[in-house]
């Protein structure tokens, strides 16, 4: 997949557990266990202001393991739509595969089969969009779609990124959280290319952020990504971009 300088996004795709709504080690399985993420519900109203699609594409695993309910994940649904509407944010359509990691469907990220769905039966051009999560699976799942990804540091976001981010087929973006992806969706994507500058490092080295970007800053790591710094609330936030192999 070519990225090019200055793509501008139509469609954004959002996993839900670790980007939206907190991560739980044992599952979602109520709506009173569901959490907003900070800025989960903000980001979102701010694409929907924008003219941006959204859609939801999530691994429900909790049905096939029997913890939680097809009834409850779409009353958890409907609720979170209407708390997201609150504040202006509109998301068109929510795909969830319900199925384990065993029965081998086409819907379970990494597979695209949730984002190729959307493309049929919403008319979606993949070419221009988007797909934000915390996991390589999202990652995956988006590359195979030919979709631009975003793995952002909430939710499964840090182990993913340093234990798995050699997995990818392609590159993709890393940032904070959906507030920083949103905001790198609404300035343009841009590929940069060269290497970390003394500037972008001091960047780096005072950002408030630093405490969770320490730990992803590995030799292995650095030897594969560029760095790419752009604006957010006064600060470069340096985001990595995974060179091709």
């Amino acid at each position: 997949m070519k990225i090019d300088r200055g793509v501008q996004v139509s469609t954004i795709f959002v996993d839900r557990d670790g980007v939206i709504n907190e991560n739980r080690a044992d599952y979602v399985k109520s709506w009173q266990e569901y959490k907003f993420l900070a800025g989960s519900r903000e980001a979102i109203a701010k694409l929907t202001q924008a003219g941006h699609r959204i859609i939801v594409c999530t691994n429900q695993a909790a049905v096939a393991r029997g913890h939680v309910s097809i009834e409850t994940v779409e009353e958890i649904h409907s609720r979170m739509l209407a708390e997201i509407a609150e504040l202006g944010g509109v998301i068109e359509k929510v795909y969830y595969c319900p199925h384990g990691k065993d029965e081998n469907c086409l819907c379970r990220k990494p597979r695209p089969g949730m984002l190729l769905r959307a493309r049929d039966e919403l008319g979606i051009d993949l070419s221009d969009a988007v797909f934000i999560g915390d996991s390589m699976t999202d990652v995956q799942a988006g590359l195979a779609a030919g979709v631009h990804s975003i793995l952002v540091l909430t939710g499964l976001g840090i182990e993913q990124f340093r234990n798995h981010h050699h997995e990818a087929d392609g590159p993709f973006r890393v940032t904070l959280n959906l507030r920083h992806a949103a905001e790198i969706v609404l300035q343009g994507l841009h590929l940069h290319t060269g290497t970390q500058t003394a500037l972008e490092r001091a960047c780096y080295s005072i950002l408030d952020i630093s405490k969770y970007l320490d730990s992803l800053t590995s030799t292995s790591i650095r030897d594969q990504v560029a760095w790419q710094p752009t604006r957010d609330a006064g600060l470069n936030l340096p985001i990595f971009l995974p060179k091709r192999r």
